[in-house]
């Protein structure tokens, strides 16, 4: 079936990381008493930089053993921090993201793009990028009830922007969450990319169909399709 939809990840896939998360995580629980030299930060730095892709109140929920109200309060100061480092300029385009989005929605295929981030911090990203008329459509898990590995965000795109068939989506991502998102969909092309938190074997093994070195690749896979 034709492509109609793709969505397409942020962080790592058509924004570089750079580190913030980590970053921002890090001046979060430093801000709630844990600091990088605290006996707990080790293992909250490993369940993070595991969890790559997940909704961030969801990782907060398990890193304070389902305490809502902590998760809460870190998660606000994490999306705070993170607002910080993207006026500070550190959120940049990945090369070839911006030209990819014109490539497709240039073909008639309609984009969004998707996030474990908050609104706010979506946004922010996007207004810095000035991709705001870029897009088609951009989503949190705040807009549609879960995040990934859930298909809410993907099924959401596909009803919102007019889909016919979950098999008319084409999903890509850098992590093994954006992959069982796509695979829980349905999505017709389910593909990760290297650029970003998780490396060719570990998308592979989530059910990646393709695996790309950077989104700047995603064009011409499509096509070829």
């Amino acid at each position: 079936m034709r492509t109609e939809i793709v969505v397409m990840d942020m962080a790592g896939t058509t924004v570089s990381d750079d580190g913030l998360v980590v970053a921002a995580f890090t001046r979060a629980v430093a801000s709630l008493g844990i600091d990088e030299d605290h006996e707990r930060f080790p293992a909250m730095m490993d369940h993070v930089n595991a969890t790559m892709g997940e909704s961030k109140i969801t990782v907060f929920r398990t890193l304070f053993d389902g305490d809502d109200d902590m998760a809460q309060r870190a998660n606000a100061l994490f999306e705070h921090a993170y607002g910080d480092l993207v006026a500070e300029g550190r959120a940049t385009a990945l090369p070839g993201a911006a030209e990819t989005i014109a490539t497709l929605r240039g073909r008639g295929l309609k984009v969004a793009l998707t996030t474990g981030f908050s609104p706010v911090t979506r946004d922010s990203i996007i207004d810095s990028l000035g991709w705001r008329d870029h897009v088609d459509l951009a989503l949190s898990p705040a807009d549609v009830g879960r995040g990934r590995p859930f298909p809410d965000l993907n099924l959401s795109a596909l009803l919102r922007l007019g889909g016919t068939d979950v098999r008319a989506l084409a999903t890509v991502g850098d992590t093994a969450f954006d992959v069982l998102a796509g695979r829980a969909s349905g999505a017709g092309v389910v593909a990760g990319v290297l650029s970003g938190a998780h490396d060719r074997d570990t998308l592979s093994a989530a059910g990646a169909d393709h695996v790309i070195d950077t989104v700047a690749d995603l064009p011409d896979l499509l096509a070829n399709l």
